[in-house]
């Protein structure tokens, strides 16, 4: 029970659906519930200053009705306001004057609107420049809260008489309406939450259904009913199916090579295989010159056998590492080292062997070993012709895509035109006279090709055979 709960936990946690699900409906949530307290006071500031100004304008009107007798004292004429909420008893909107004594002691309700019936507001001593108005909250008939704004002027002709203005008025039916808004706004915001992440779903679900079609694509390849992903895919995953489809292709490529290159081995043998089983039927040879023309057959046909399987051996390898990204072997230590072992190995011959390289660094874009069995079989075969000079050259000329050539060339007899197409057949060798299998050029060829390279024959200046070798270049930026 507790296997299938992690399961299903760790599903929900590496889904791409779920994720963009719920971060989506994470930050639309938190944008909702700041703009709903945004809102939310930003309605209750307005209310609030309209509220302040309505008052603002009563104490105006009943500062304007203030009057003083003979003695300094207040009178209000309370039919000379306009409001008739001053005259019904607890209505919610009051007025007061209270007398301010210079010791900061007041005298709360010398004069007070009918408004307030037999109560009186009741407010702390408050230092109040005359003129300034200031605001504050308390509680008032029957518990009400009220908004009281209060202002302080002076009788003219005393100047230590000072009163204080109060005006009132009762805050339910504005918390009230208040408090409604809020709770519209919390319902519209959450219905608005609610269309928002049905849509950010419909979003998911509409964005991610390539996937699923690409899943059926890559089951339908994993079931052998389609060779490539079939269908249209957005421009952000097209990339990604063509990419798949080449690896499916490269894949397919290299299956059908296989089978080729086993059925070629195959046939190859049958022929020294047969001759060696034919041999072994014959009678065992009782003399001499017989038996040693019974080894040498056997001899020659296990050559033979040998040629074909490293022949098959070198393309399945270099079949197996061409193309593959971040490859690069420096040109100029393969061919220093190449160069050492062909004066050892001709060194009866005397060959002068030179090197023509350019100051910048040169890369083949591929492993070492193969680029020594190319270079190995070109120089080797230069070497077995030459009568006393090869020269090896190299430059990456520009271009696009960058590639390396190679060129080998001897002083030699050279070939003719009509016979170079001839020399690059497998086994074929143009005189018997100098050892070799016949597979050198060929073998060149055909490792050339797989690297998307080419091998050609021309004549060269110094009078003999030019071997070209084009290969893939790797800058020095590139690889490890």
């Amino acid at each position: 029970m507790n296997r299938g709960a992690n399961r299903g936990r760790l599903h929900w946690s590496r889904s791409l659906r779920f994720r963009l699900l719920a971060v989506t409906v994470a930050g639309v949530a938190v944008a909702v519930v700041l703009a709903g307290f945004v809102l939310s006071g930003l309605f209750r500031e307005h209310v609030q200053r309209q509220f302040e100004a309505a008052l603002v304008q009563q104490l105006d009107q009943v500062t304007a009705r203030l009057e003083f007798d003979a003695q300094g004292q207040p009178m209000v004429s309370a039919q000379a306001l306009s409001d008739p909420r001053w005259l019904k008893p607890y209505s919610g909107l009051y007025w007061q004057v209270d007398a301010m004594a210079p010791d900061g002691s007041s005298r709360a309700g010398v004069l007070r609107s009918r408004s307030l019936w037999d109560t009186s507001l009741a407010l702390q001593v408050d230092a109040l420049t005359d003129g300034a108005v200031h605001v504050h909250e308390v509680e008032g008939p029957q518990g009400a809260p009220l908004l009281v704004l209060e202002r302080t002027v002076r009788a003219e002709g005393v100047d230590a008489a000072r009163w204080r203005l109060i005006v009132a008025a009762d805050l339910q039916a504005t918390q009230a309406a208040t408090a409604q808004f809020t709770r519209v706004l919390a319902l519209s915001l959450a219905a608005l939450l609610v269309l928002l992440a049905a849509a950010a779903w419909a979003q998911v679900a509409v964005g991610l259904r390539p996937l699923q079609a690409l899943q059926r694509g890559l089951q339908d390849v994993q079931r052998a009913r389609t060779t490539q992903l079939q269908g249209v895919f957005p421009a952000e995953v097209q990339p990604l199916v063509d990419d798949f489809n080449g690896v499916l292709a490269r894949n397919a490529e290299v299956v059908e090579r296989a089978r080729t290159q086993a059925g070629n081995l195959a046939h190859a043998l049958k022929t020294p295989l047969s001759v060696l089983e034919n041999a072994a039927r014959e009678p065992a040879p009782r003399d001499g010159a017989a038996l040693a023309a019974l080894t040498a057959l056997v001899h020659d046909q296990v050559q033979v056998a040998r040629r074909h399987i490293d022949w098959h051996l070198a393309r399945s390898r270099v079949a197996a590492s061409a193309h593959l990204p971040g490859q690069r072997t420096a040109l100029e230590p393969v061919m220093a080292g190449l160069v050492r072992v062909m004066n050892k190995v001709h060194a009866g011959r005397g060959v002068d062997i030179a090197i023509c390289l350019p100051d910048a660094p040169l890369f083949f874009a591929g492993e070492a070993q193969d680029l020594q069995e190319m270079l190995g079989n070109v120089l080797d075969n230069a070497c077995k012709w030459a009568q006393s000079t090869v020269r090896l050259q190299a430059q990456a000329p520009g271009g696009q895509p960058l590639r390396l050539v190679i060129s080998v060339e001897d002083d030699g007899p050279g070939i003719g035109a009509a016979q170079r197409a001839q020399a690059l057949d497998r086994g074929v060798r143009l005189d018997e006279t100098v050892p070799g299998t016949g597979l050198g050029l060929a073998i060149v060829q055909d490792l050339a090709s797989m690297y998307g390279g080419r091998l050609e024959l021309d004549s060269a200046a110094l009078g003999g055979l030019r071997v070209v070798l084009t290969l893939p270049f790797a800058s020095e930026a590139a690889g490890p």
